[in-house]
C-alpha cells in the first residue's frame, strides 16, 4: 500500500492538472451535472464548442447556394433599375448633351458678348460641324451655349436687386417674384416657339435647349440697359435699351435664319412658297419678341 500511495503522489506531482479531476472525466469543483448535453455526450464546458459554424455564421450563409442566388438576383435587379432611371433622365435631361452647352472658355465668352452686343460686322453665321456633330462652343463663336444665358439670368436678378434697393424698394418677395417672371416668361417663350414650329411644319436641327440658349441671350442686353440706367438715368436706360434691342433683333435674324429658312433663303434668295413665307415670318417674329421681352422686364427697375 505504501508503494501504491508513493506511485501515485508521483503521477500527481508530474501531472499536477489530475488533481483537479475526478476519475469519470468530470470537474470535482462543478456543483450540479449537466443534463442539457444528449445522453452518450460528454459536457465539454466551452472548449472549441462549435468554432466550425457557431464561431462565423456568415460562411454557412454565404456558402448556401440559395443566398448567392438571392444576392445575384438583386444585383441584377439594381443594374436593370439603375439603366431605367438613366435611361430616362436622359430622356427628359439629356446630361450628356447638357455638358456640351457649357463646354466654353474665357475667350468664348467675350467674344460671344461682342457679338450679342455688336453683330453687324460678323460675317459668318454657319455652326462648324466635325464628323456630322457640331464642335464645342470654345471652338466656334456661332455654336449656342448655356453659360452666358444661365450667368445672364443670375446677374438679372443680382443687377434687378440692386437697382430695386437705390430705389428703396428692395424686399425679398419682390426679388422673388422678379425672379420667378422672368423664368415664366422663359419658359413660355420658349413653349410657343416650339409649338409654331410644330405647326408650320418646319423640319430643323434646333433643339429645346438650342432654343432657351437663344431665348436666354436676352438677359445680357438687359444687364447692360439696367446698368446704365443706373450710373445715367433714365435717357442712358433708353439709348442703351434701345441699342442692345436692336443688336439682339439682327443677331436673332442671322442666326435662326440658317435654322428655319431653306438653303436658298439663307443664302440670300428670294423665297417663295407658302411654307417658306410662313418660316421667314416665323423666324421675324421669334426675333422681334426679345426686344418685348427686354423692355417688359426692365422698365419698371429704374425710374
Amino acid at each position: 500500500m505504501d508503494m501504491d500511495y508513493t506511485a501515485t503522489q508521483s503521477v500527481f506531482r508530474q501531472h499536477p492538472e489530475m488533481r483537479n479531476t475526478s476519475m469519470d472525466g468530470t470537474d470535482p469543483s462543478q456543483l450540479f451535472d449537466d443534463t442539457s448535453a444528449a445522453p452518450g455526450v460528454q459536457p465539454t464546458g466551452f472548449q472549441g464548442q462549435g468554432v466550425g459554424t457557431m464561431g462565423h455564421p456568415g460562411r454557412t450563409l454565404l456558402s448556401d447556394p440559395m443566398s448567392n442566388l438571392a444576392m445575384a438576383y438583386g444585383s441584377s435587379l439594381a443594374s436593370q433599375g439603375k439603366d431605367l432611371v438613366d435611361k430616362n433622365l436622359d430622356r427628359f435631361l439629356p446630361i450628356s448633351k447638357l455638358k456640351y452647352y457649357f463646354a466654353v472658355d474665357t475667350v468664348y465668352v467675350g467674344k460671344k458678348l461682342g457679338l450679342l452686343v455688336f453683330p453687324y460686322m460678323h460675317q459668318n453665321w454657319e455652326v462648324s460641324y466635325q464628323q456630322d456633330t457640331p464642335v464645342a462652343p470654345r471652338f466656334d463663336i456661332n455654336a449656342p451655349d448655356l453659360y452666358i444665358p444661365a450667368m445672364g439670368f443670375i446677374t438679372y436678378i443680382l443687377v434687378a436687386g440692386l437697382a430695386l434697393g437705390t430705389q428703396n424698394r428692395f424686399t425679398p418677395e419682390i426679388l422673388g417674384m422678379q425672379a420667378s417672371s422672368a423664368l415664366v416668361w422663359l419658359i413660355m417663350e420658349v413653349l410657343v416657339v416650339l409649338l409654331s414650329l410644330y405647326l408650320v411644319t418646319v423640319n430643323t436641327d434646333l433643339t429645346t435647349i438650342d432654343l432657351v440658349a437663344f431665348s436666354g441671350y436676352k438677359y445680357v442686353g438687359m444687364i447692360v440697359g439696367v446698368v446704365a440706367g443706373l450710373l445715367f438715368g433714365r435717357t442712358g436706360y433708353y439709348l442703351t435699351l434701345l441699342w442692345c434691342c436692336i443688336s439682339i433683333f439682327v443677331f436673332m435674324i442671322r442666326t435662326l435664319r440658317l435654322k428655319l429658312l431653306s438653303e436658298a433663303a439663307a443664302q440670300g434668295v428670294l423665297v417663295h412658297g407658302a411654307r417658306n413665307q410662313l418660316r421667314m415670318y416665323l423666324t421675324m417674329s421669334i426675333a422681334a419678341a426679345q426686344p418685348i421681352f427686354m423692355y417688359w422686364l426692365t422698365y419698371h427697375l429704374v425710374r
